[in-house]
């Protein structure tokens, strides 16, 4: 079955989550930009975290059959951004985070509530 937008957003947050990405924010940017339907914001500790969460969102998202259009910042890993069409996201290590304040340059953004199971993961071993 083919999953809504608004169910891709929650796989991408649940798998940022997951693989203990932290400080998730979702916006809803629909009718304030044409670019994209929404926008993740998400942290990790350091570069090869911010990298290993990408990898993991793209591998997540293809499996739902959503591919990336456009990766950028893989290599050095400060600041990714996934380009999915109707999502974005963008992955930060914290200080770039706090630097950009996308949140804020987005303000007019509504907050998305985002649907994240923060049970035992059955996943971690």
């Amino acid at each position: 079955m083919v999953k809504s937008t608004e169910e891709l957003l929650n796989v991408a947050a649940q798998a940022i989550y997951d693989k203990q990405g932290f400080n998730i924010f979702a916006l809803d940017l629909r009718g304030i930009s044409t670019m994209t339907d929404y926008f993740i914001v998400a942290e990790g500790n350091v570069d090869r975290h911010v990298q290993a969460l990408a990898k993991t969102i793209v591998e997540t998202l293809e499996k739902e059959g959503a591919a990336p259009l456009r990766r950028e910042g893989e290599e050095e890993g400060r600041w990714v951004v996934l380009d999915f069409g109707f999502l974005v996201v963008h992955l930060f290590v914290p200080e770039l985070r706090e630097k950009y304040q996308l949140e804020q340059l987005w303000a007019a953004g509504n907050i998305v509530d985002l649907i994240i199971n923060t049970g035992p993961n059955p996943t971690i071993g």
